[in-house]
C-alpha cells in the first residue's frame, strides 16, 4: 500500500465507507506495535496502545490536513497515546533492545556485556528531560529522519537538531557518570 493508498481508505472513511479503515490498519498495525513497544517493553500493553492509538485517528481523521505524510500524522498521534499511557500508569519506560540468540556459550561475556550497556543507554535515555528523550527515540529507535521526526513531534527541523545535539549531550553525560558509579560500584 502506498501513501496515496493512505490518502484513498481516508477519503473513503470520511465518506462514510468505515471499512477501508482496515486498510490503513493493516499497514500500520506492526509499525505502531512496534513503537509502543519500544515505549513500554511489553508486547501485551504494545499491542493493547496500538490498537487505543487506532481508535484515536479514527476519530480524528477528519482533522488530519493532508498536508503531510499520513503516517507521519499517525506516529504522531501514536507518540502522544504511548507518552500520556506511560505517564498515566506510571510505566517505567522501556527504550528497544534487539533479543539476540547467544549463539555459543563463548559469547556469553560478550553478551552480558552488551546487555549490560543497553541497559545503561535504557536508563540514561529514560531520565533525560522528554523532549530531548523523544527526538532520540524518534531519530535514533524509529530510524526517522529530521523531517519525519520533527513533524511527528510538531516542532520546527531547527528545533529537532538542536534537542538532538543536546539530547545527545546529556545523554553522553549521564552515560559516563552512571558508568563512573557502576565502575566506583565495582572496587568496593
Amino acid at each position: 500500500m502506498a501513501p496515496e493508498d493512505d490518502q484513498e481508505c481516508v477519503r473513503r472513511v470520511l465518506a462514510g465507507d468505515v471499512e477501508a479503515f482496515e486498510g490503513i490498519v493493516r499497514r500500520w498495525q506492526g509499525p505502531l506495535v512496534n513503537l509502543a513497544w519500544r515505549f513500554t517493553h511489553d508486547r501485551g500493553r504494545a499491542e493493547d496502545l496500538a490498537q487505543e492509538a487506532f481508535l484515536v485517528a479514527f476519530r480524528n481523521l477528519g482533522k488530519w490536513r493532508n498536508e503531510g505524510s499520513f503516517s507521519t500524522w499517525l506516529f504522531a498521534l501514536a507518540t502522544n497515546v504511548c507518552r500520556s499511557a506511560v505517564r498515566r500508569l506510571g510505566l517505567p519506560q522501556a527504550f528497544g533492545e534487539r533479543v539476540e540468540a547467544i549463539a555459543d556459550a563463548r559469547d556469553l561475556e560478550h553478551e552480558v556485556a552488551r546487555r549490560e550497556e543497553h541497559a545503561a543507554v535504557r536508563r540514561a535515555l529514560a531520565a533525560l528531560p522528554p523532549h530531548y528523550r523523544d527526538a532520540l527515540v524518534l531519530f535514533y529507535f524509529h530510524d526517522m529522519d529530521v523531517d519525519a521526526a520533527s513533524r511527528t513531534l510538531g516542532v520546527p527541523q531547527g528545533t529537532l537538531k538542536a534537542r538532538l545535539a543536546r539530547g545527545r549531550d546529556a545523554l553522553r553525560k549521564r552515560l559516563t557518570r552512571l558508568t563512573a558509579g557502576e565502575l566506583a560500584e565495582e572496587k568496593r
